[in-house]
């Protein structure tokens, strides 16, 4: 699918699925604008691609995400990648684990949309792609209830704003990945002191007896920045989790 002429802003490009998206919707021609906190690593994007424009970025700053916006101009792709994974279940998560989550996971999106989306309603025109996750609405996983309660919320926003912007060329779609082989992933599973124990517990709950690769998901990404007849869906691209 070309993308040629397309300016798209991906955050959490630095690592995993950002990172693999940013390159893929470079190669299909997208005018790439990656963003993350991580600035060494996007220095590392920058050089794989040369064509991509790197920004530091905070998503929890609404400065800075209008800041960046304002200097990039004219928006026609958003994709919401940042995300964070908090363990535990409901008796042990505190108050302040779910304002971190809620902020990350969420109010992040919340910001950037509302920093780009004026000017596509301007030009009639715009794609949203939030990233959720299978642990969601759509399947409960132990340890895991903040993240899967926000990443809940992320298919209710994105459905929200695809009722509210249906008719004016917005859409916004939601996708749902299962365990992604990442940085981030192999951080969490060193964490548990026993990372092989740990990858195969992760393993053996994907039925295809794999973990997923950011490319994969990339491919997902760049089908849904060009797809003009699709809004409000949720994809889940998750090895047969949900089967």
């Amino acid at each position: 699918m070309s993308l040629q002429g397309k300016v798209v802003l991906v955050t959490a490009a630095a690592h995993g699925i950002g990172k693999a998206s940013a390159l893929a919707l470079a190669r299909a021609g997208a005018t790439v604008h990656a963003t993350d906190i991580d600035e060494d690593a996007l220095q590392v994007v920058r050089a794989q691609q040369s064509s991509i424009t790197i920004h530091r970025m905070n998503v929890r700053d609404r400065n800075e995400i209008d800041a960046v916006v304002k200097g990039i101009g004219a928006v026609d792709i958003l994709f919401n990648c940042a995300g964070y994974v908090q363990n535990g279940t409901v008796l042990q998560a505190t108050e302040e684990d779910f304002d971190v989550a809620f902020d990350l996971n969420v109010k992040s999106m919340l910001r950037t949309v509302q920093a780009v989306l004026p000017g596509m309603l301007e030009r009639g025109d715009g794609s949203i792609i939030n990233v959720a996750s299978v642990v969601s609405s759509l399947k409960g996983v132990i340890n895991r209830c903040s993240y899967g309660t926000t990443k809940a919320a992320v298919i209710g926003l994105t459905k929200s704003i695809a009722a509210d912007f249906v008719t004016q060329g917005i859409r916004c779609n939601a996708i749902c990945p299962g365990t992604v082989q990442s940085p981030s992933l192999d951080q969490r599973l060193a964490a548990t002191g026993d990372y092989d124990a740990a990858m195969k517990a992760f393993v053996a709950r994907q039925p295809m007896g794999r973990l997923g690769t950011p490319d994969e998901i990339a491919d997902l990404v760049v089908y849904l920045a060009g797809a003009r007849y699709t809004t409000g869906s949720v994809y889940a691209i998750d090895g047969g989790m949900l089967i």
